[in-house]
Formats: structure tokens, C-alpha cells, sequence
């Protein structure tokens, strides 16, 4: 029983990675309370650790699990469909070990990498300003470098687990151009304000970080000064909009199947509602667009496998995004008064679905560089044919 609304969780998905079953069963009616209470249990934090999700994005040989893209993709599914708090725990901590893993030199990796691995460190990252959210390139957070080490000043907003995080890969922008720099949460001068009440996603513990002249050794800056948005940022969004389209799938697949199943059982004097016509084209389109945003998901992590793509992997996220926000609100409007109360999982997902579409790149952003390249192959086919004639 949650929030006065009792809810029947159907039956566990298939496990696709060690815990995920287990998971399910033991949380999936519980995630209301933790939106409820605008912080995820260290039950479920413990948890997390010990099916070793944290360790998702790093390497075997530094303690980590180190999943393939199409197990990573079912992991964030599975988890997607229980709650977006938690998947995205597990993004944000992958997209600072990814971009570790990748950008990072020796030292960073043996110093993080083991500790990110096993959930005894927690990761967020602090990009996010207020006059620069999909613009990351007008950040004006200062990074000057002086005789004691790299100075920070300045505010990132809506981080992401920034309340419990231990570190912050902060991008900022030095003489040099956008830098990417790993500060720990204990460096004098930064302060975490605790964000509350936020749309959706209130279990995903959001902060405020304040860098007041926080000093950190020059050795903290992952890759080359002026890199820090080309290189590591623009890497770690790439892996957050992979697990984010993932996750907006089991979501959607979640309120598909709450729906069906309310649908076939629910009679009114008219009859099931499963014989309305008008509930019938709903839970069609739903059905269209859930298998959609699976298909596009399935064809990046394929992608992955080999040659990553940020255009197809902004093309998942807009995909799966837009299916979330559909597929959760048409889940609401079947679901009525039961949909709209709160504590149910489809109005929490029809508010999580929402932030979908704005965080890792906005739907408007994600529209410009799908666009941009199409153009530009179609570009490149036009001045092979005429090279060829």
C-alpha cells in the first residue's frame, strides 16, 4: 500500500544481468514511497553496490562488472521499470567511470576506478549552470591554474545525486578553453545544497554545488585543458543518453503493461473496458511506440558493440524520450482517478517521462544533431556523385 493506492506489479521481467529479478520483486511497489520521500533508502543504495551496477561502465581488471552495451541497455530497462531515481544513480556513476576509463590517465583509473567500481565512492556530474544547460559551452564556471594547483570558482545547479555524491567531475572553462576537472566532495570551498520538490525524478536526491575558490592538485583534470566538453563531458553524455533511452523504455513498458491489464479487467455497465474502441487505439499506439523505442535502443547498442555513434545515440534518446511521454500519458488517461493519485507508478512515470525529454540534451537538441547528420551524409552522397560523374 502506497500513498492510499494499492498496486498490483504483475508479474518479475526476465533477468537480463544478476540482481535484476531479485531487484524487482523486492522493490517494485516500494518506489512510490522513496518519490514520496525525495531520497532513495540506504537499503536500496546497499543494494545497488552488492549486484555491482555501480561497476557497470568499468573495466574487470579495475574491480568493475564491466557490461557489454546490450546488457548495460537491459540493465537500465529492467531498472527503468521499477524507478528512474535508481537507473539513474547507475547512469550518473557509469558516465563518470566511463569517461574515466577512457579519458583518464594511469593514476586517475587506479585511484577511482576501483572505488567507483564497488559503491564505496559515488560520482555526480556538475555541468549544468544557470545561463548554460544545453548550451554546456557557455559555462562560466572559472578553472585558473595556479602555484598551489587548479582554483574553481563557481554555482552548477541540478546535479544529479550531487547530495550524496563524493566526487564531481566539474567542467569549467580555463585560458585554455572548456575543462574537465575531478574535485572530491570534502575540498574546502564546496558547499551542497540539497534541491527538493522538483517535477519528477524526487527520489534522484538533486544538489546545488557551490565551488568557492575550491583548490584541487593540476593532476585532478581528465585529458587536456580546452578538451573538457569535446572530449570528456561530450563522452559522458553520450553514455547518459544510452542509458537514459533505456530506461524511458522500461518505463514505457511498465505503464503498457499497467494499462493492458487494468483495461482487460475493469468493467464498467458498458462492458470490459478492453472493448472500447477509443481505449483500444490508445493501447495500440502505445504498443507501436514502446516496440519502437526498443528496436532503436536494440540497433545503438549493436552500434556500440563496434563503432559508437552519438547521432543514433541522440536518436534513441529522442526516440525512447517521446515514447516514455506518450506511453505515460495515455497510461494516465486509461488509468483515470487510479492513474492520477498519487503513489501510483503512472503518475510518477508520466512525471519522470517529462524530465526525460529535457535532461542529456533536450528533445529540441536532440532534433538538431539527428538533423545536422542526415544532412551532412546527404551532403557527402552529393559530392561523391558529382566526384563520380
Amino acid at each position: 500500500m502506497t500513498g492510499g493506492v494499492r498496486v498490483d506489479p504483475g508479474p518479475a521481467r526476465t533477468e537480463p544481468v544478476p540482481g535484476l529479478a531479485e531487484f524487482t520483486r523486492r522493490y517494485r511497489t516500494e518506489a512510490g514511497e522513496w518519490d514520496r520521500d525525495g531520497r532513495l533508502p540506504t537499503e536500496v543504495l546497499d543494494a545497488v553496490r552488492r549486484y555491482g551496477w555501480l561497476g557497470a561502465a568499468v573495466p574487470a581488471a579495475h574491480g568493475g562488472t564491466e557490461l557489454d552495451a546490450p546488457t548495460f541497455g537491459r540493465l537500465c530497462a529492467g531498472i527503468g521499470a521499477v524507478c528512474s531515481s535508481v537507473r539513474s544513480l547507475v547512469t550518473v556513476q557509469s558516465m563518470v567511470a566511463d569517461v574515466i576509463a577512457r579519458r583518464g590517465d594511469a593514476s586517475h583509473r587506479d585511484t577511482w576506478l576501483p572505488r567507483l567500481a564497488d559503491g564505496t565512492v559515488l560520482a555526480a556530474l556538475a555541468a549544468t549552470e544557470e545561463t548554460s544547460g544545453s548550451d554546456l559551452a557557455g559555462v562560466c564556471t572559472r578553472i585558473d591554474h595556479t602555484p598551489a594547483g587548479l582554483r574553481i570558482t563557481g554555482r552548477k545547479l541540478w546535479v544529479t545525486f550531487g547530495e550524496l555524491a563524493h566526487v564531481f567531475l566539474v567542467l569549467g572553462v580555463s585560458d585554455a578553453g572548456p575543462t574537465a576537472v575531478l574535485v572530491p566532495r570534502d575540498t574546502p570551498g564546496l558547499t551542497v545544497h540539497p534541491v527538493r520538490g522538483q517535477l519528477g525524478l524526487r527520489a534522484a536526491m538533486l544538489a546545488d554545488v557551490a565551488l568557492d575558490g575550491v583548490v584541487v592538485p593540476a593532476g585532478n583534470q581528465l585529458a587536456g585543458a580546452g578538451t573538457g566538453l569535446t572530449h570528456v563531458v561530450a563522452a559522458a553524455l553520450d553514455h547518459g543518453r544510452f542509458s537514459v533511452a533505456w530506461g524511458c523504455v522500461g518505463m514505457a513498458e511498465a505503464c503498457l503493461e499497467l494499462t493492458a491489464r487494468h483495461a482487460v479487467s475493469r468493467r464498467t455497465r458498458a462492458g470490459v473496458l478492453a472493448d472500447r474502441q477509443l481505449v483500444r487505439r490508445l493501447v495500440t499506439d502505445m504498443v507501436a511506440a514502446v516496440t519502437s523505442a526498443r528496436l532503436v535502443c536494440e540497433d545503438v547498442a549493436r552500434w556500440r558493440q563496434t563503432r559508437p555513434r552519438p547521432d543514433r545515440t541522440m536518436l534513441a534518446k529522442y526516440v525512447a524520450a517521446g515514447a516514455a511521454a506518450r506511453v505515460t500519458r495515455d497510461a494516465v488517461q486509461v488509468l483515470g482517478a487510479r492513474g492520477c493519485a498519487p503513489g501510483h507508478p503512472a503518475e510518477r512515470f508520466f512525471r519522470d517521462a517529462k524530465i526525460m525529454q529535457i535532461i542529456e540534451g533536450s528533445d529540441e537538441i536532440c532534433q538538431d544533431h539527428v538533423c545536422d547528420a542526415e544532412f551532412r551524409r546527404w551532403a557527402r552522397a552529393a559530392t561523391a556523385g558529382r566526384g563520380a560523374g
